[in-house]
This record gives structure tokens, sequence and C-alpha cells, in this order.
């Protein structure tokens, strides 16, 4: 166990599936950032801009640049996100997934709808883990949030992209549930959060946010994904996944492995 989180947040994130920790990277933000900026300026191949009906603020989410910003490199190697990692994860092995950037600019009706992520990755693992990490104040109205403990239901939903359409036609998944149509019965988690604090949650549990609705704030997010030694690669046949990974030529049921999947921590 690391000393940035305690036995409870371990509990809380095994239980619940996400926890909030607190300040766990303060001294990172200046450097994410001057990161994340560069990256909206200047998005990767797999950058996507979207607007919502009003004509308000983007929404922009890119992934897979950690090779290409200096930013992100230094995070994820020389950062405690290992080190947290490991210790919520129960692994005695921590590898890079992939880091995501989430901006939501300010009048952005454009929401996260709810989801799991891991029905979109070439990825199959028990020990997985997103650390979503503010960049910008953000009020609970505006904050992730998270249906607790749907990551042990075993159920798996289909992957949608954001104007509804499912990722991939006819994969035999069901639809998510409406939790909006009754959140008081729905066990939903969120919390409002500050700079250098992250949020850590499950690859499996059901999460989305609400649009960015304040007029002059933005809603900058850094998230990396993690997983353990568990973890294997997915060849989905014909079907889509999110990142696409085009150049991995791991097969179905390798170990995850390669360049770019780095192992940031292993103990002996």
């Amino acid at each position: 166990m690391t000393a940035l989180i305690d036995a409870q947040a371990i509990a809380d994130f095994q239980t619940n599936g996400a926890t909030v920790l607190r300040g766990v990277f303060a001294d990172w933000v200046d450097v994410l950032r001057e990161a994340v900026d560069f990256n909206v300026a200047n998005p990767g191949p797999d950058g996507r801009f979207y607007t919502g009906e009003n004509g308000g603020g983007r929404f922009m989410t890119d992934y897979c640049n950690w090779t290409r910003i200096p930013g992100y490199r230094d995070f994820i190697f020389n950062s405690k996100a290992a080190d947290i990692g490991a210790a919520l994860m129960g692994a005695g092995r921590v590898q890079l997934f992939h880091e995501h950037v989430l901006v939501k600019e300010a009048a952005t009706d454009v929401t996260t709808p709810w989801h799991q992520d891991a029905p979109y990755y070439s990825v199959q693992a028990q020990k997985t883990l997103s650390l979503w990490i503010p960049l910008d104040e953000i009020p609970r109205e505006r904050t992730l949030e998270f249906i607790g403990g749907s990551h042990l239901t075993g159920a798996e939903y289909q992957p949608q992209r954001f104007n509804g359409q499912a990722l991939n036609e006819g994969d035999g998944l069901p639809v998510l549930p409406h939790y909006d149509s009754d959140r008081a019965a729905h066990n939903i988690m969120g919390w409002a959060v500050s700079p250098g604090d992250a949020v850590a949650f499950d690859f499996r549990v059901v999460h989305g946010a609400p649009a960015n609705d304040s007029p002059s704030a933005q809603r900058r997010a850094f998230s990396l994904r993690l997983v353990g030694e568990d973890a294997t690669f997915v060849r989905h046949q014909d079907k889509v996944t999110s990142p696409p990974f085009p150049g991995v030529t791991l097969q179905h049921g390798d170990a995850l492995s390669g360049p770019e999947f780095p192992v940031l921590l292993e103990t002996p």
C-alpha cells in the first residue's frame, strides 16, 4: 500500500468500482495542463471534436499521444500513478493501456452518456484502473458519475458512439438501462473535485458525465488507463475497438506486451 492512499480507498474501489483520491497529483497539475493544452491545439490522428445542438463549446477527446507529448510521458513514467495502481488493483505488475484526454469547453451541451469502458477495449483483465485527473475545479453537478457496484454484476453492455449509434451493430450485447429516468433507484456516485485530485475507477463500472453548462469555465481532464499482470489482448474479429491499436500484432489471448503497453512497475 502506498502512503498516498489508505485501506478505505482500496475498499471503496473494490466495493463500488470507484473512489476519489484527494490531492495525489497536485504536483503534476501544471505539467498536465501544458500537455493537454498542446494536445487540444495539436490533436493526434484519433482526436475528435464534438459540438452539441446549441452550437456552443466543443467536447474534445483524444488518446494514444504519450509518445509524442513529453508532459504525458513524464507523468506516466515519473509520477506515483503506477504505485497507486498497484495498491488499488492489488497488482504485482502495472502496465499502461493508454492515456486519454477529455476537454469540455465552456457552454458545452455534449454529455458523456452512461457506458462501461471495457466493451470498447481490446484487453481482458480483472485488474483494471482508470485514473481520471481533473485540471480545473469541477463542481458536483458537472462531474463524472458512477453506478456504484456495477462492475461486480458481470453484465457487459453495448458500446455506443456519442450519437447513440452502436459502435458495432449486431454485437449481441444488451443496451444500458435508462438510469436517468429514475436516478433515485440507483447508487449514483460522484464527487466535486479539484486540480490534482484523481477519480479512480474500474474499466467495468458504468459511468458518464453531464454537459459543461458553465458559461466561462472549461473542464479539462487527463485520464490514465492501467492494467495488472492478468491482462491479455482481445482481438475482436470484424469489430471496431477504441482505441484501435492498428499496429499491434498480438494474437487473441496473448499476454499484453510490446512497446505500446510498457510495464511501469513490477515487484520481484
